[in-house]
């Protein structure tokens, strides 16, 4: 099929372009398992769920690293395709990684990104994550996100960052070493009108997606945010804009979907997440924010731009 017949919007596609910040692209989802089964439901089809994306205005993705070997996965992934980056780091519930040999995990990170300068657009996903202590204790996962704070002192990259529940301490950890750092983004953002601004204060930009707009205290938060500091995402296969959302009211974009039983590769699957689907988050952001969907997706795409230098 082609990408013609797979775009789902009435939007100009000259005029509205967008970078999708945060994908997890490697996820078993994409091979077909579902639901931690070790039966695969349908054929890999991440092909497919890029031609969506790239007929429905997504110009380039950044696929995000949740640990070393991740990383390394996603980096295959990314040379397929010019228009696909990717984030290095160990996300916060994963940080029991580091405690065999902390050191040599470390540096196994800062190799993959010196030897990737072009790919490799941020250090992440790292932080906290208070939410999901059955993982990871909050004395390991503070550990090894200050350690990973090296990562971009020596490369130079900006951060992509994860905090869940942990406001105080992540702020605490950022201003300690904000001197030395190069700015970054909170992304699949969900606190309070308070939280942002210690960010924004900081200068970090902020990634919305649909998680982000689930309640109205959210999309009040959201609105409290300076659109020079937006940013855009799916974090898919997660973070759907679901029918119960506040936000979803305001979606004008309908994409079909089937169940996973009766997978078509022309299709999305129903209850996974992907890149073509951020055209709803947008929607929902230009409506509620009162701004012209073509304006607010140019800034949200220069802002990217400019901070992973793309």
């Amino acid at each position: 099929m082609s990408n013609q017949n797979l775009c789902f919007t009435k939007y100009d596609k000259s005029k509205l372009k967008i970078i999708d910040i945060g994908a997890n692209l490697s996820d078993h989802m994409y091979s077909g398992f579902y639901n931690h089964s070790n039966k695969s439901m349908h054929p890999n089809d991440i092909n497919n769920v890029l031609q969506r994306a790239f007929a429905n205005h997504v110009e380039k993705i950044i696929i995000t690293g949740t640990t070393l070997e991740d990383s390394k996965e996603i980096l295959k992934l990314a040379e397929t395709n010019e228009n696909l980056y990717i984030t290095v780091g160990c996300h916060p519930t994963r940080s029991n990684e580091f405690v065999t040999n902390p050191e040599e995990y470390l540096n196994g990170l800062l190799k993959l990104i010196q030897e990737n300068d072009k790919k490799v657009v941020a250090v992440g996903e790292c932080g906290l994550d208070y939410d999901r202590l059955h993982f990871c204790s909050k004395e390991t996962q503070q550990k090894y996100f200050e350690m990973q704070l090296e990562l971009p002192k020596l490369t130079k990259k900006p951060l992509f960052l994860h905090c869940r529940n942990s406001y105080a301490d992540f702020g605490d950890i950022l201003k300690r070493h904000h001197d030395q750092l190069h700015g970054g983004v909170v992304h699949s953002f969900t606190g309070s009108k308070e939280e942002a601004k210690i960010f924004t204060d900081l200068g970090y930009f902020i990634g919305i997606n649909g998680c982000s707009l689930k309640t109205q205290e959210n999309i009040d938060a959201m609105l409290s945010i300076p659109t020079e500091f937006l940013m855009i995402e799916t974090d898919c296969p997660w973070c759907e804009v679901k029918a119960s959302h506040a936000g979803h009211k305001f979606i004008k974009t309908r994409m079909p979907c089937i169940k996973k039983e009766n997978w078509n590769e022309d299709i999305l699957v129903k209850g996974r997440n992907e890149p073509a689907a951020i055209i709803q988050v947008l929607e929902i952001l230009a409506a509620t924010r009162n701004e012209d969907i073509y304006s607010l997706a140019e800034t949200m795409y220069e802002n990217t731009k400019k901070l992973f230098k793309i």
